[in-house]
């Protein structure tokens, strides 16, 4: 079966919402509570454990440029919509002491709730910040990929529901390729900025769910270099062991002195 990913382009994104009410409606997710965060016109604020896709309005403080849209705006406007990103290494995959979290055949990292004791090691090992825990279940939650309706031949309904295909899904390669192709046509319009976000050079290895970027990564909240927090533990190993020799020296000597 084909590794599927998720391309999106904020570029063309309307900010309508649909791909958030999408996956609610398909995956039955409880609601966040409908409360206003006074950040722009968003009211979902995160991605969490009731919100899989969520929609980020942000004023990028740059100006857009004359020669693109005819006047010097102290701002650009930009819609979003972020997504678990199914790390190639899995920071929550590798921290899981249940197994609840498995890599599936399509590339995605899919929790089984019926396994997860809601330890909460996965949260705290997401460099993305994207998995919690649900209150009122005490287990944790995050994107499934729309594992059920893959496997059933469908596109995942975030992205059957945009209505401007910010939300592109397909086989990963395939979507490497047209990030490549947009962000040069972006660029050649006079969006110097533009990118594609996909940290294949740290130790998360890539994501399935990238994006076209313009400006940081850090104004999407993106770390631009996520780590798996695994990859400390070579160096504690070693302070660890060092430690001890230390110590068993000091206990030796005290023996012989």
């Amino acid at each position: 079966m084909p590794i599927s990913a998720f391309l999106t382009d904020p570029s063309v994104c309307i900010g309508c919402k649909a791909c958030e009410v999408a996956c609610k409606e398909w995956n039955q997710i409880p609601d966040d509570g409908f409360e206003w965060y006074g950040q722009s016109y968003d009211n979902t604020h995160a991605l969490g454990a009731s919100t899989w896709r969520h929609v980020l309005f942000l004023e990028q403080k740059q100006p857009m440029g004359s020669q693109l849209a005819g006047t010097d705006e102290p701002f650009r406007w930009q819609f979003l919509s972020d997504v678990c990103k199914h790390c190639a290494n899995a920071g929550c995959l590798e921290a899981c002491p249940t197994g609840a979290i498995v890599r599936t055949e399509i590339g995605s990292v899919y929790v089984q709730p019926d396994v997860c004791n809601g330890c909460g090691y996965c949260i705290v090992s997401c460099p993305f910040g994207v998995i919690d825990r649900r209150s009122t279940e005490g287990l944790a939650f995050k994107c499934t990929f729309c594992y059920d309706r893959q496997a059933a031949g469908l596109m995942p309904a975030c992205a059957k529901a945009c209505p401007t295909q910010s939300i592109q899904f397909g086989e990963i390669n395939d979507l490497r390729q047209r990030a490549k192709t947009r962000v040069e046509q972006l660029q050649q319009r006079g969006y110097e900025d533009a990118q594609v976000y996909d940290p294949q050079q740290t130790s998360v290895g890539g994501i399935h769910a990238f994006f076209v970027i313009l400006g940081k990564p850090e104004e999407y909240n993106f770390p631009p270099a996520p780590q798996v927090p695994t990859i400390h533990l070579k160096t504690a190993w070693t302070y660890a062991l060092a430690s001890a020799a230390a110590l068993l020296l000091v206990v030796c000597g005290a023996f012989f002195l």
